[in-house]
């Protein structure tokens, strides 16, 4: 009989983490394999610890993991999966956004189809900013990448225990789960749904998470930046060529008044400098992501387990 996990990571949840239990386990009830809710407390400053402890304490069924500060999402749902050894695993947000009444059709999708992962697809969004709702952030990372992503997904998914022996494997920090395994391959299925609004308390990624989130995902599965930085670079260079040929022929045959040009100096220069800062840039953002692999720190610190 195969076993089922729902791995949760929860940040300052204190507002949803009874009803997300609640909706979770009665969700759970309606399967014939064993079930288990994997808690990863992310270093949570409200009363999400003792909330997770009292869950755990009635429900042995009922895991949770502390960690020792706040770490991060993905550093969240990494410990989610490298602690689970169930057959299958849902990661799923506790703020009901996605609905865990959801998990026993994506079993289903599993079952039928016999895939190795099945994403959920967002057919709407409800209750989110407007940052998200327009930002062709997939589209241009499948442009950037050389993996292709599907569009309109996020961590919601359900993946198998082939997926997750590989997961396991990954040594890198800066981990953009659904884009690594989107990279791990195997058959991969959608399942489309309606996204909900969350239930109380506010969401998680603010816009500057989200960029940093979204830059980390592009350097992490492109070179492309680097490339586009060269280029870039071409052309500034030739742009600096064409210029100083028609103000040197300009000079000659007096048709042009470099001598007084105030204006062409400038568009040169703060063109030229705006081409260097951004190669620079993009440089230092992949010099960055090497010092942090080359420190080899752990990705998250477990302070303390329940019930495992």
């Amino acid at each position: 009989m195969k076993k089922l996990a729902v791995i949760v990571p929860c940040y300052n949840e204190e507002l949803v983490i009874a009803e997300s239990y609640r909706r979770t386990r009665e969700a759970l009830h309606k399967f014939p394999v064993l079930t288990e809710i994997i808690y990863i407390n992310d270093g949570s400053r409200d009363r999400t610890r003792l909330m997770l402890d009292e869950i755990a304490a009635s429900d042995p069924q009922v895991k949770v993991i502390h960690f020792s500060r706040n770490f991060g999402h993905q550093p969240a749902v990494t410990a989610g999966i490298n602690n689970c050894d169930a057959d299958l695993a849902v990661i799923l947000d506790a703020d009901m956004q996605d609905p865990p009444e959801l998990i026993p059709s994506i079993l289903e999708l599993q079952e039928k189809e016999q895939a190795n992962v099945v994403y959920c697809v967002r057919k709407s969004r409800e209750g989110e900013g407007l940052f998200k709702k327009v930002t062709a952030f997939y589209r241009m990372l499948n442009y950037m990448s050389d993996v292709n992503f599907p569009l309109d997904t996020g961590d919601f998914r359900l993946i198998d225990r082939k997926v997750m022996d590989q997961f396991d494997r990954f040594q890198e920090r800066g981990k953009y789960i659904r884009g690594l395994i989107s990279w791990v391959g195997f058959k991969q299925v959608p399942f489309y749904y309606e996204r909900e609004a969350r239930i109380a308390g506010e969401t998680k990624y603010p816009f500057s998470k989200m960029w940093k989130f979204a830059t980390t995902a592009m350097l992490y599965f492109s070179k492309k930046p680097l490339r586009l930085a060269t280029s870039l670079g071409f052309i500034a260079v030739l742009v600096g060529i064409v210029l100083a040929v028609w103000f040197t022929l300009g000079k000659i045959y007096g048709f042009s008044n470099a001598e007084t040009g105030w204006t062409s100096i400038m568009t040169s220069v703060i063109f030229f400098g705006g081409v260097q800062l951004l190669t620079v840039g993009v440089l230092g953002q992949y010099i960055g992501i090497l010092f942090d692999e080359i420190k080899a720190r752990p990705e998250y610190i477990i302070d303390e387990k329940k019930n495992f």
